[in-house]
């Protein structure tokens, strides 16, 4: 496992990972520390084949108040070029969680602003806890949006509702947000993350190649046009019922037993 730093890797229940964004005396800003901490984890979980699901999740009272910008007011005359040259690595170093095949899930504890935000929007996945606040204030600072804010807020809430969140860098608590779509469930925060992480345990607990090529179908807002969903469809899904998993899924249903998917 790697050495992290302001982040925790931890292993909950077989298939699921969590992380942590540990740096609670920052509101878990993503300091260098935490960035670099981060490429690595995802590297290793990219890695595992008994990987299933992930859960992100952040120590303390937030999730993640965005990025660490303390650079950018120490650095008033620095370039366009130099500052693109930074924010670009940054980006990617932060979205790469978009690169697992498996199913992520935001289990937003907290506060999740600007980048921390981002962050939770590239996950598949938003559940709330109730008292958290999430928003894009990018405007309110005088900057634009970072971290592919605007792709990513209306790919979840539609672009009606981003436009008035981006515009406005209004602030919302978790119940309207839920009410946005920017989540699928509000948790008291008592219960919250045991709540998450059984999810997380159900979703690693379903057949592997099937949940894959679901999250793949999905990627980017879906599929084309209805046409590409069928051509897709007519591929993805005789390639689940040429496994193993889906004898073991029928025979399972039959015994009324739970199955156990071995991915493939």
């Amino acid at each position: 496992m790697a050495d992290l730093t302001h982040l925790r890797l931890e292993r909950p229940s077989e298939g699921v990972a969590l992380l942590t964004l540990d740096n609670p005396a920052m509101r878990n800003a993503m300091s260098d520390e935490m960035t670099s901490s981060w490429v690595a984890a995802i590297d290793e979980l990219a890695a595992d084949p008994s990987l299933r699901a992930v859960v992100v999740t952040g120590a303390g009272s937030a999730f993640c108040s965005g990025g660490n910008t303390s650079w950018i007011a120490g650095e008033p005359d620095a370039s366009v070029d130099r500052l693109r040259s930074r924010m670009m690595p940054f980006y990617r170093a932060w979205l790469s969680i978009r690169r697992l095949e498996v199913p992520t899930i935001a289990a937003v504890n907290g506060h999740a602003i600007g980048a921390g935000l981002c962050l939770a929007l590239a996950c598949d996945i938003r559940y709330a806890a109730s008292g958290a606040r999430m928003g894009l204030p990018f405007n309110k600072l005088g900057m634009h949006a970072g971290m592919a804010g605007t792709w990513l807020l209306p790919d979840v809430v539609g672009p009606a509702h981003a436009r008035d969140l981006l515009l406005t860098g209004r602030v919302v608590e978790a119940d309207e947000a839920l009410r946005l779509g920017m989540v699928s469930r509000v948790v008291e925060p008592k219960a919250f993350l045991d709540d998450v992480l059984a999810t997380a345990a159900g979703i690693a607990a379903t057949a592997p190649i099937a949940s894959r090529l679901t999250k793949i179908a999905l990627a980017d807002g879906g599929h084309a046009d209805f046409e590409a969903a069928l051509q897709w469809e007519a591929l993805a899904q005789p390639i689940t019922l040429a496994t193993a998993d889906l004898q073991e899924g029928i025979a399972a249903a039959q015994e009324k037993r739970v199955p156990q998917f071995r991915g493939r």
